[in-house]
């Protein structure tokens, strides 16, 4: 199976991609318009129309027409286009707009200087200037703020306040997502080292877990393999605890029959404690393999198999099997015959439940009694009722007996552990089924097993 996944459904992806396309036009925006107000700045700080109107009239004194035409070329580079008019005619052309054109004849002739600034970004002078040979000349010159300073020079600029700006608006926005991303990660790295030192209830706060993307996926990812763990770690000690604890009193037994041996002068009556001796270690056997039955259940199984299983066939094989120590104490079996019910599981471990159950039916019937078994479905539920006609138990400790090592009052002298139901319970619910008992109305124990079932093929 291929588990690539696109990077376009990822939204952690689309949020660094929609980050960074932020940043560059933040970039692109803010460094032309930077640009352009520190170039309209200069250039009003900078222009001096009197100093520019006196090199005019002294590039013109020194070098007449040809000098002139030098310093014209000069301040375009730098520019400026500009020109000295004399008698009301220009020394040199120079490209004016129409509206411009019109009205220059007026400003010549006004005999003072003049400033203006007809549109933003855009500057016109007439300086009075006095040269050399007494007569009166005029500058007229024109400036756009965004040509004041030299293409050199304001690709220079351009270029440094991008990269200032680049660095600025890229670095604060990418300290920002790296901090978005790195936050949930250490939290999850903290949590990993308290799990590691065997904090089992340690999980990661809702702020990243709740998250919309894959570190809040990975987050509750972690949450859900912690409390996995937890349930692991707590039951595996309980397991320990409860195990430990039944074996006790046969282990002290043990140890009272093989020393009553040992001291035992009577070879007849030695061979008796021997025998005691191994019916308590083939006792602490059953348990120990029960509970290590319920321990896997309780594991969860993983890579369990499932097929489809034809329940109503298996509990009638189970039934079967059961009658030889049925029929010692003249138990009868009573089965519906039901049609194939079809469910999809492990034929092992619902065979399993099932002789559990059924074993459990048979201990508690009275000699010459009788055992009910249904199996039938019902709204794609399957269903398995088996019923006993003992004693019951009572309605307080219903629910209890499906609990490891539980024996009910009823039970305290009957043989067992306390461990058949609980593995019937595990098996139910790694089945996404359920079990229920409950007391018949004319007395015994009924024991009800459901779980999904599936159309037969």
């Amino acid at each position: 199976m291929n588990s690539f996944k696109s990077p376009f459904r990822s939204p952690l992806f689309w949020r660094l991609l929609i980050f960074f396309c932020i940043a560059n036009l933040l970039v692109l925006v803010s460094s032309s318009w930077l640009t352009t107000r520190f170039i309209a700045f200069s250039t009003e700080q900078d222009i001096n129309w009197t100093a520019i109107a006196q090199s005019a009239e002294d590039a013109y004194d020194n070098g007449g027409a040809d000098g002139l035409d030098a310093w014209i070329q000069q301040e375009r580079s730098e520019g400026i286009d500009a020109t000295l008019y004399e008698n009301g005619q220009p020394l040199r052309d120079i490209r004016l707009p129409g509206n411009l054109r019109d009205a220059l004849p007026g400003w010549l002739n006004a005999g003072h200087n003049i400033e203006l600034r007809p549109f933003p970004g855009f500057y016109i002078a007439v300086q009075q200037v006095t040269g050399a040979d007494g007569h009166t000349r005029q500058l007229v010159a024109m400036s756009n703020s965004r040509s004041r300073i030299p293409r050199h020079m304001r690709e220079k600029i351009l270029l440094g306040v991008q990269l200032v700006l680049s660095l600025l608006l890229i670095g604060g926005i990418g300290w920002w997502v790296a901090r978005s991303v790195s936050r949930p990660i250490e939290a999850m790295r903290g949590a990993t080292r308290k799990m590691a030192a065997g904090e089992f209830a340690t999980r990661v706060d809702r702020q990243w877990s709740d998250a919309h993307d894959e570190l809040g996926q990975l987050a509750r990812d972690f949450n859900t393999m912690a409390e996995r763990i937890e349930l692991l770690v707590t039951h595996e000690r309980g397991v320990l605890q409860d195990l430990s604890h039944e074996l006790r009193s046969p282990l002290a037994r043990l140890h009272l029959i093989l020393d009553l041996a040992q001291h035992s002068g009577d070879r007849e009556k030695a061979s008796e404690h021997f025998r005691r001796a191994e019916h308590e270690i083939a006792r602490m056997d059953r348990m120990t393999t029960e509970m290590l039955a319920l321990s896997r259940l309780e594991g969860g199984l993983p890579g369990m198999e499932r097929d489809a299983v034809d329940l109503a066939e298996l509990v009638k094989e189970r039934v079967d099997a059961a009658h030889v120590e049925a029929q010692a104490r003249g138990i009868q079996f009573h089965m519906s015959n039901g049609h194939p019910v079809i469910v999809h599981g492990s034929g092992v471990l619902l065979e399993r439940a099932l002789d559990n159950v059924i074993a459990n039916a048979v201990k508690f019937s009275p000699d010459n009694g009788r055992v009910d078994v249904i199996v039938d479905s019902q709204q794609n539920q399957a269903r398995v009722c088996v019923r006993d006609h003992g004693p019951g138990v009572p309605s307080d400790e219903l629910e209890a007996v499906f609990r490891p090592f539980y024996r009910g009052t009823n039970a305290a002298h009957a043989a067992g552990h306390g461990l058949g139901l609980a593995i019937v319970h595990r098996v139910m619910q790694v089945h996404d089924g359920s079990v229920v008992a409950r007391n018949g109305e004319d007395g015994g124990l009924e024991v009800t097993m459901q779980l999904p079932a599936v159309e037969a093929a």
